[in-house]
Order: structure tokens, then sequence, then C-alpha cells
């Protein structure tokens, strides 16, 4: 694949992956009483909520700006983890949620390996 078909791959995977993390994060800070529950329905501590949102804000950062290679690798590897409990949080609660995580996590992959492409 030529150069200019790989940087419009990975800026719409991340400018994807961001827009939906900052949903995320805007629910977390500012829906917190429905995410509460949500998280309590999944079966995750409600107290994570607030440190969630700040760790997801930061691998945001480290993705866009990437001047340490290590921290990049670290916040892919966060979201990936992150993706993968809630997919399979919510399939084990069985209420329907799942393709959102899915989604991201493609998206997610997609970005990764488009970044190992235009290397």
């Amino acid at each position: 694949m030529n150069t200019k078909r790989n940087r419009i791959i990975y800026y719409v995977s991340t400018g994807l992956l961001t827009a939906f993390m900052a949903m995320a994060v805007g629910m977390y800070f500012f829906q917190n009483e429905m995410m509460q529950e949500t998280f309590i329905r999944l079966g995750y501590p409600t107290y994570i909520i607030y440190p969630l949102a700040t760790a997801k804000t930061l691998g945001l950062f480290s993705i866009w700006i990437g001047k340490n290679k290590s921290l990049k690798e670290w916040a892919y590897a966060g979201f990936f983890f992150d993706f993968i409990l809630a997919t399979s949080a919510h399939l084990m609660v069985g209420d329907g949620e799942f393709p959102m995580p899915i989604t991201a996590l493609v998206l997610l992959l997609t970005s990764y390996f488009s970044t190992k492409i235009l290397k």
C-alpha cells in the first residue's frame, strides 16, 4: 500500500477511536450515576470509574503525541485489555452492549497496525 493511503487509514481509525474514548470519558465524568449502575451490573467496582477515565485520557495523549515509543505501546496495550474486558463483561451479563467495545477494538487494532506500517 502507498504511504498516503496508510496515513489516511491511521488518522481515520485513530480519530474514530479518539471519538469513542472521548465519549466514554465524558460519560464517566458527567453521567457518573449512570456509569456506576452500569459498572455494578457488569460486576466491576465503581471506584475505578475516575481512574479509568483519567487513564483513557492519558492513553489518547500518548497515542497522538507518541514521543515515547514505550508509553505509546503501553497505551495501545491498555486500551486492548480494556476493550477485551468490556466485551467479555457485556457478553457475560447478556445485555447486548458488546458491539461497541468490539468496534473500538477493531479501530484500535487498525490504528496500531497502520502506525507500524507507516514506519
